[in-house]
């Protein structure tokens, strides 16, 4: 009898907990055919850890929405008669945000006959299906939850395979290429580097980037031997998604901390209809945290910058869906000379420097479907980028001689459109056009003694103009049956300003040797061309003379052999061993200098195609996905880059580390009467190898009193490795309809000391190597409503 009341109580205690438990907002998605577009109608979608369980069936048009679960992650997977099954994971229901999903379902060759598909999971599969290996699918939650990432999707794919980062920069290296060889994309338009204080930190990087987790969409992340439909990239792609704003109800998020605010909104633009707005507002200032945390942040401390980024969304009966986005970025940065002239060591302490950078892309975007099968997807959009720096020396009078003074604009204007085409159940092409009018207005003037200020200042690109670049692509997805997938595709590119044109091949096949094991192979030849301001070069030997102007494209082969292992259906291996090969590099004549390795924002050099490198290398990722509440991703690479200048030697790049390993873990634990809060701790630990750079030329150093480097035996020199930690620890309230998130994020928490470069003291009349621990902390409070 007592073991009776004893069991009704508990069940008493368990309905009651699940009755009175906090509900978050709804789950609503749509479900589309992933080769040709088409929403599915009577697709089942299960919860699979929601209990009891709970499902639903899409609609006329592919939509859904679940209600009443209560907060927590969920799996959701989506089944579909002729289709293979698809597992999403890792779901976020909280009480004060409504989630929504889009799920890609393939089509079962094999719809016939009676066979077992292993249901694939969306965190395996880029969101382009056309991609065949070097691909991964970069989530939102993931952008907000990683360690390091820092609500910075630059900083969090760092954490994937083959890609290296620093502290003090957001640039991407993948497989030891240069930052500045990766394409960044905004809704399918190529963009200029969204990053906040870009190229400054070193070309191809910034400081964060302009983009908030707030806004950002599921994105694609490419790591080389990319489809045909990308173009003007040698290293890879980061191919970025703004979400649509929720159109059924309004939500807000504003967040303050010591980096600045950030203020989110959201929702219908009328209520019951289907349009939608979307924005997000950022301004951070370092000063605030430099003067809780003194001297962590470094020369950082005197940045100021700002972000706004929106998207609106109108879908319409007969006329296809439109969309109007935009991003704008402003940034300041000023950098005092020390005021004691007693205490003047280096060129730093008597030096002043301004700099101002606004940045801003803008577009319509068009998707209209013909029919089922067939759908053309349309971009106009326009960019707009201002630098303007300037660097002034000064004397034991305080007099200042100015020996650095660069401003540069552009403006570029493209017009694409692609048309998506489901001829059957096993063949897809998609073949597009672009057109970028380019419109430029620089001048550039540096001293040839600088940073000393023992000569004026010279000119060596001053021009204005414009002109254009064009592109077009196609490509076939043949599915010779459901485990034999190939891609073949063709790009061509032309810029005017040179009159070059490229024609390059694109291939990958992929076999599903096994319901848990697939292989892949791809390959690629890419090219890109140069920043505009190199091809304004001028030099005192050859006067007015252009001496960069009919620089070819530098391009690249690449070979990626991929091999997948879905271990359970948490834990996931991934191995991909590559080779790329570049050629027509810009390098100088008789020199070791390469565009592979060059660093500053401008260039002075006169170049030549002549230049080689190769990278070669193995990637790892070990995953498993968030369930039961934690998680771990391991990443390691070993890998070669080598690279010859000029004078035809080949040499160690750069940015040959050698090694890269990733470790990160998270674990979220349910508090609360209810378990509906959630506390979260994240971590993550690199090691990576040192930084490479060329021995000093002491004597030449001493004559000209800077730092000289002997460039005839470049980067032979290799700094310890470097061990960064990165860690988060937020806390998460969920009331009805109301959140609160208090949160620390820490990047660099160890204080590794980063390679900066060398600099020449005066007072000890030597050279010195200069590193600097830069460590990023952000206590912030967030509410969601």
């Amino acid at each position: 009898m007592k073991s009776r009341k004893l069991f009704i109580l508990i069940l008493l205690v368990a309905v009651s907990s699940a009755l009175f438990a906090q509900t978050g907002k709804a789950l609503r998605g749509i479900v589309v055919d992933n080769a040709s577009g088409e929403t599915l109608p009577s697709v089942t979608i299960t919860v699979l850890n929601s209990y009891p369980p709970k499902g639903v069936i899409s609609d006329e048009e592919g939509n859904f929405s679940i209600d009443n679960l209560p907060v927590g992650r969920y799996d959701i997977q989506a089944s579909y008669i002729g289709y293979e099954p698809m597992t999403f994971r890792e779901i976020l229901i909280s009480s004060a945000k409504e989630v929504f999903i889009t799920i890609q379902l393939k089509e079962n060759l094999n719809a016939l006959q009676e066979i077992v598909i292993e249901p694939k999971v969306n965190k395996q599969e880029p969101l382009n299906n056309i991609a065949t290996a070097s691909a991964r699918m970069l989530s939102v939650e993931e952008a907000s939850r990683y360690a390091g990432g820092y609500d910075d999707p630059a900083r969090l794919v760092t954490s994937f395979a083959g890609v290296a980062g620093n502290v003090s920069s957001n640039g991407i290296a993948i497989r030891g290429n240069s930052p500045q060889f990766l394409q960044w994309r905004l809704e399918g338009v190529e963009i200029p580097n969204p990053t906040h204080f870009s190229d400054i930190t070193g070309v191809g990087g910034g400081i964060l980037t302009a983009l908030s987790s707030q806004v950002l969409g599921n994105s694609d992340f490419f790591t080389g031997a990319f489809p045909a439909e990308y173009d003007n990239a040698l290293s890879g792609v980061f191919d970025m998604q703004l979400r649509n704003g929720n159109r059924w109800d309004y939500e807000h998020t504003a967040q303050i901390g010591t980096m600045g605010i950030d203020v989110s909104s959201e929702g219908p633009l009328k209520k019951g209809g289907q349009a939608s707005y979307l924005f997000n507002y950022r301004y951070a200032t370092m000063a605030l945290a430099d003067d809780l945390f003194p001297g962590l942040l470094g020369n950082a401390s005197g940045m100021r910058y700002q972000d706004l980024s929106f998207k609106l969304n109108f879908p319409t009966k007969r006329a296809g869906t439109f969309s109007v986005w935009g991003i704008g970025v402003i940034d300041r940065f000023k950098n005092s000379e020390e005021e004691d002239v007693s205490k003047w060591e280096t060129v730093e302490d008597n030096s002043s420097a301004k700099f101002n950078q606004t940045m801003g892309a803008g577009g319509i975007g068009h998707k209209y479907f013909f029919n089922n099968s067939t759908y053309l997807k349309s971009a106009l959009a326009v960019s707009y980028n201002k630098n303007d720096l300037s660097v002034d020396l000064l004397d034991k009078d305080m007099v200042p001689t100015r020996v650095n003074d660069m401003e540069g604009t552009n403006w570029n204007v493209s017009l694409s459109s692609y048309l998506n085409k489901k001829f059957s159940s096993k063949h897809t092409n998609r073949t597009g056009i672009k057109m970028t009018r380019l419109a430029y207005d620089m001048d550039y003037n540096i001293s040839p003694s600088y940073p000393n200020a023992f000569l004026p200042m010279e000119n060596f690109a001053k021009s204005d103009g414009s002109t254009y670049f064009a592109s077009a692509f196609t490509n076939s997805t043949i599915r010779l049956n459901n485990e034999l997938t190939t891609n073949v595709g063709l790009n061509a590119q032309y810029f005017h300003l040179n009159k070059k044109w490229n024609a390059e091949f694109r291939f990958g096949i992929k076999w599903q040797a096994q319901p848990k094991h697939s292989f892949a192979l791809a390959y690629g030849q890419h090219s890109r061309h140069e920043k505009l301001d190199y091809y304004f070069v001028t030099t005192p030997a050859t006067g007015n003379e252009l001496v960069n102007k009919k620089l070819d494209f530098a391009k690249a082969h690449h070979v990626v052999l991929s091999y997948d292992w879905a271990i359970s259906e948490n834990t996931h291996l991934k191995i991909e061993p590559y080779f790329q090969y570049l050629y027509d590099v810009p390098v100088a004549r008789d020199s070791s200098f390469s565009i592979i390795n060059h660093r500053d924002w401008y260039l002075n050099t006169a170049l030549v195609n002549e230049g080689k490198g190769k990278n070669y290398g193995v990637d790892v990722t070990f995953e498993r996905y968030l369930a039961d509440g934690y998680y771990y991703l391991f990443t390691a690479s070993v890998f070669e880059s080598r690279y010859t200048g000029g004078d035809g030697i080949w040499r160690n790049t750069r940015l040959n580390r050698n090694y890269l390993f990733n470790a990160l873990g998270g674990k979220e634990w349910k508090l609360g009467r209810q378990k509906q809060n959630i506390l979260g701790v994240n971590l993550r630990l690199s090691l990576q190898g040192g930084d490479r750079y060329s021995p000093i030329d002491e004597a030449a150093s001493q004559a000209e009193q800077d730092a000289v480097y002997d460039t005839s035996k470049a980067y032979e020199k290799q700094l310890s490795p470097a061990f960064i930690s990165n860690f988060t620890v937020s806390y998460k309230m969920n009331k009805k309809n109301l959140a609160h998130e208090f949160a620390i994020k820490m990047i660099n928490a160890t204080g590794y000391k980063e390679y900066e470069g060398h600099i020449y003291n005066y007072r000890k009349k030597e050279v010195e190597m200069s590193r600097s621990a830069v460590v990023m902390p952000n206590i912030s409070y967030k509410i969601e409503f």
